[in-house]
């Protein structure tokens, strides 16, 4: 692992097919956005440094594929990490409602109980909203998870809603470690904090 580096992030993204989750991670890691972006088949993965309260970490990014055949390839996928970014689509009702199940998902699949979620609602951009900022909001309250809203065609958001989930998951014990001077340093297991929805869960 580089010297510079803190440690190592496992974070996914996740939610209905079409919902701008390559988007939003092609946005983040690459600066970039294009129209013509493809449907994710089964997995796909990216890795990007990230400055957060003066520390680097390497986050490890896994853009999971929403089509329900591909369902199946996922679960292996969601095993340590460390954090989720749970996506759906301002303009699409359907994509908010089936946020319930992916939270299930979750639930079943992860390996932590402290993992460290935030519900981002994607492309503000379009005129035509079914989705409320305060629906959002209030989910995001009664689920215990971060939450803000995004636009990977304009940035708007996206880079927050990242710093803001690695920022939550640096500040929770148990949920990542450090590797200096040859040993591993593991923060405390015995006291994990909960995933709560904080001052910045309403950022714009």
């Amino acid at each position: 692992m580089d010297e510079d580096i803190l440690t190592t992030l496992k974070i996914l993204i996740i939610g209905e097919s079409g919902v701008g989750k390559s988007s939003l991670l092609l946005r983040f890691t690459e600066d970039n956005f294009d129209p013509e972006q493809t449907l994710t088949i089964g997995v796909d993965f990216k890795t990007k440094r990230l400055s957060v309260d003066g520390n680097t970490v390497k986050l490890a990014i896994w853009d999971t594929a929403g089509q329900e055949r591909f369902r199946t390839l996922t679960p292996s996928y969601y095993r340590d990490a460390q954090g989720a970014i749970l996506v759906y689509d301002v303009s699409n009702y359907n994509t908010f409602s089936k946020l319930e199940t992916w939270l299930n998902e979750l639930e079943i699949y992860s390996t932590k109980r402290n993992i460290i979620k935030m519900v981002v609602g994607n492309k503000i951009d379009v005129e035509q909203r079914e989705v409320t900022r305060e629906q959002g909001l209030q989910f995001a309250r009664r689920h215990q998870t971060l939450f803000i809203e995004a636009s990977a065609k304009t940035r708007d958001g996206v880079q927050s809603a990242f710093e803001e989930l690695v920022h939550k998951i640096i500040q929770t014990p148990g949920l990542w470690e450090t590797y200096r001077d040859g040993n591993i340093h593991v923060n405390d297991k015995d006291h994990p904090q909960k995933s709560g929805c904080s001052s910045y869960c309403s950022l714009a």
